[in-house]
């Protein structure tokens, strides 16, 4: 029996097609999430408690810099606090947890294709030309935004808010959720602010978005931007500009991207005015 076109399916077939898209994500992410529950050791160790140890690859290389140009305060993390659980249950659940999100971030090109995969059968010819290599771009701008936050503003936040004190008498011992969300929703809103240049890809080719007016609400996005810096990462000037510099560097970009689909766009107006 032929295998019925995309349009011909009934609400129902759409979604039973839908039910199996999500049936392989989520087993895309048990997988990747069973073999994270295995290898806990690298997981937690190596990864997670990584960047408060003076020995993660950001704070060498800071502290060699620091070191290089005579600021001490660049070497962070030298004193690592100690990490506690208060919960019975609480370093099995963090456990499960983690695996679960470590399953979804590297299963996340996976997932990503199958709702595109669900959703390219509905659009028209031009709209697929315009999302052609949306899941390899989304993919590692989401990946880049993923290193960046672990990388960079991980060890940074810990540093801050791990060594933070209000006097003398009161010790850090931090608690293991605490600790992890912080690590986890640094590095997840990094990702996904990453993704800005496809946002505004998509925006711009169906016209809500043109060069122009990101030029002239430039001054406008900073103070988002420094906003978004504000939210993500600990209350010092440092941490802050550190994040502001990629975001505006990823703004610039998409005013480029814009400009170009623009410059395409007319130049296909006057290819169909000469016709």
């Amino acid at each position: 029996m032929a295998k019925k076109s995309p349009n011909e399916l009934s609400f129902l077939e759409h979604l039973e097609e839908l039910r199996w898209h999500l049936v392989r994500s989520i087993l895309a992410i048990v997988v990747i999430a069973i073999v994270a529950f295995v290898f806990k050791d690298i997981i937690f160790d190596v990864i997670i408690l990584g960047p408060k140890s003076p020995d993660f690859f950001t704070n060498q290389v800071l502290c060699s810099f620091g070191q290089l140009v005579h600021v001490e305060r660049l070497c962070i993390n030298k004193d690592p606090f100690q990490v506690i659980n208060i919960n019975m249950a609480g370093q099995f659940m963090t456990h499960i947890m983690i695996s679960i999100l470590v399953g979804f971030i590297l299963a996340f090109p996976y997932v990503f294709y199958e709702f595109w995969k669900f959703m390219r059968p509905a659009l028209y010819h031009k709209e697929k030309s315009v999302a052609r290599g949306a899941v390899f771009f989304s993919s590692v701008l989401f990946m880049m935004g993923i290193l960046f936050g672990y990388f960079l503003i991980c060890p940074l936040s810990v540093h801050f808010l791990g060594s933070y004190s209000v006097s003398d008498q009161v010790l850090n011992q931090i608690n293991l959720k605490s600790y992890i969300s912080t690590i986890a929703s640094v590095s997840l809103a990094a990702g996904l602010i990453f993704e800005l240049p496809i946002l505004v890809y998509f925006l711009s080719k169906i016209g809500l978005v043109t060069p122009e007016f990101l030029r002239k609400y430039r001054k406008h996005s900073l103070v988002i931007i420094l906003t978004l810096a504000a939210i993500i990462t600990p209350p010092d000037i440092f941490s802050q500009v550190m994040v502001c510099l990629p975001l505006l560097i990823l703004y610039e970009i998409g005013i480029r991207i814009s400009k170009s689909i623009a410059r395409k766009r007319d130049a296909e107006f006057e290819e169909e005015g000469d016709e």
